[in-house]
């Protein structure tokens, strides 16, 4: 098992972050133009796509509980070494702190020394920065930093 957590604790409200996290006019702003599709629903499909339309990564809504926890299974879809890997599980769990919210992403694969836990784990940290960002200020990170190129 190859796994990545990561915890940013983030000024604002419970539903400001699920809100962050699901929608399309947020998700755009800080994943680097990249949004997701999804009616959001356990047992629904779930997709990331570029802004030319190419799919980044897919799979399906596992479990949902707004604006707690949201559970993915996740395949990359561009990066053949990446997809040959099959899915891995990507839990998104908040929780109020006072006037802040945690947001721990634990990123996931049954695989020992994944290449895909190790490209995540240099993705996440810069997206979840942008988003941290975002709702503290109202701008993201600056667009001259380049997407990650496994998220």
């Amino acid at each position: 098992m190859s796994t990545f957590v990561y915890v940013t604790y983030i000024r604002t409200t419970p539903q400001k972050l699920w809100d962050a996290l699901i929608k399309p006019e947020f998700t755009r702003q800080y994943w680097f133009g990249v949004h997701q599709e999804s009616d959001w629903k356990k047992g629904s499909s779930w997709k990331m796509v570029y802004p030319d339309g190419r799919v980044t990564d897919a799979g399906e809504v596992v479990e949902i509980d707004p604006p707690n926890r949201l559970v993915l299974k996740w395949r990359h879809e561009l990066r053949p070494e990446l997809k040959e890997e099959g899915y891995s599980r990507c839990v998104m769990e908040l929780q109020p702190d006072g006037d802040l919210m945690k947001l721990t992403i634990t990123h996931s694969i049954e695989r020992e020394n994944s290449k895909l836990v190790e490209a995540v784990s240099g993705g996440w940290p810069k997206i979840l920065s942008g988003l941290k960002s975002l709702l503290e200020t109202g701008q993201t990170i600056s667009p001259t930093h380049e997407r990650p190129k496994a998220l």
